[in-house]
């Protein structure tokens, strides 16, 4: 029983897939000296998708963000959007700069935008489904949107991160409580 449990808790691995945002990587390129960073942590057995992230130096305004899917050709060309239209919930508008951090549902409609449910079986499992082979198939990216550049200011392609690559949030405390212990030290 005891160690059943363990074995339980362990089922459940979120695959982690990581995307620097630029200009360049919008199709058509644009002129912006826009970045960002993505992190998503997909996770088809326990149906979550978290969202992180931080973007900055964009020219407009911010008019949404969400991921597309899926592309015919791995990282290249336009695809249509996969999550909440206009924009993922909570992340902010009317901003050149900033952060988005969400965890979402992944078998509530309301996740998805509704042709891409429609698209994928008419289910938010079948949407799920749709995105995760998306996601290993390199045909998904994630964008913000702005008032001067409504097709996306930036961009990047979603691909599985690997080990080491993306430090966890455990590692990230200990280095800076070693960082504050070592300017108390001094």
């Amino acid at each position: 029983m005891f160690f059943g449990l363990f074995a339980t808790a362990g089922a459940s691995q979120a695959l982690t897939y990581t995307a620097q945002l630029s200009c360049p990587n919008e199709s058509p390129p644009v002129a912006s000296p826009g970045t960002g960073f993505a992190i998503v942590d997909f996770d088809a057995t326990a149906h979550t998708s978290r969202v992180n992230e931080t973007f900055s130096g964009l020219l407009g305004n911010t008019t949404a963000s969400h991921i597309h899917c899926c592309l015919a050709t791995p990282c290249t060309g336009n695809a249509g959007v996969a999550t909440q239209v206009p924009t993922f919930v909570g992340f902010q508008l009317g901003v050149t700069a900033g952060a988005h951090d969400n965890t979402f549902n992944t078998l509530v409609p309301a996740t998805w935008n509704q042709a891409f449910i429609t698209a994928n079986g008419g289910t938010a499992a079948g949407a799920e489904a749709a995105l995760a082979a998306g996601l290993g198939a390199r045909t998904a990216y994630i964008n913000i949107h702005k008032n001067l550049f409504p097709a996306g200011e930036i961009r990047g392609f979603l691909t599985q991160a690997t080990s080491g690559q993306v430090p966890e949030p455990g590692s990230m405390a200990l280095v800076a409580i070693a960082f504050g212990a070592l300017a108390t030290s001094r």
